[in-house]
């Protein structure tokens, strides 16, 4: 049987975003809302509620407002991909298309960190972005963060929360701890 190929979103993002959260590819909720994080059951949008006050309750177009207005962007590693269901471990990574990180981070030069949400997403990020574009890891700050996914249900609600709160530090200071050196094996390693 021949699976569909899902495809991902554009990026929410402004000109004055200095942190970018990198998801996968969105999940099949996600996909038929045309909304990113839009399983009822993942605490992506539960923990910007904390964060920001962009939490469920509030209807999607304010909430991407609320992000933007903190600078906040949002974009997944794959631009397209095949994925039975939504599981991560399940994207089919010979038939993934990375999205163009190098012209995004040109046109948004403020961006200095970049998280992940769940260590997929940095995994793929490492293997199909940075293995092939080295320059990137110049002035960027990288965090791999637990998944919000409610696949990863190991961690407490309350401990995701702490380490996510990263990204608001990250948006309050606008001035995030920047990498200079060129890309290494550590550095790569960094981001596993």
């Amino acid at each position: 049987m021949r699976m569909a190929l899902s495809t991902g979103f554009p990026p929410i993002v402004n000109s004055g975003a200095n942190v970018l959260v990198v998801g996968s590819l969105p999940s099949r909720k996600s996909i038929e809302t045309s909304e990113y994080y839009a399983h009822p059951q993942n605490a992506f949008w539960r923990i910007m509620g904390e964060l920001f006050g962009a939490g469920c309750n509030v209807p999607y177009a304010e909430r991407i407002d609320i992000l933007k207005a903190n600078n906040i962007a949002i974009w997944d590693v794959l631009a397209e991909s095949v994925r039975p269901g939504s599981m991560d471990a399940h994207i089919d990574l010979s038939k993934s298309k990375p999205n163009d990180f190098m012209s995004f981070l040109k046109t948004y030069s403020n961006i200095r960190l970049m998280c992940f949400n769940g260590q997929k997403a940095a995994t793929m990020f490492r293997d199909m972005v940075l293995s092939q574009h080295c320059e990137l890891c110049s002035g960027l700050r990288f965090e791999t963060l637990p998944s919000t996914s409610a696949a990863f249900a190991s961690m407490p609600f309350e401990e995701k929360l702490r380490k996510w709160t990263i990204v608001l530090k990250g948006a309050d200071s606008g001035q995030c701890k920047v990498i200079k050196s060129e890309c290494s094996n550590s550095l790569k390693r960094r981001i596993t």
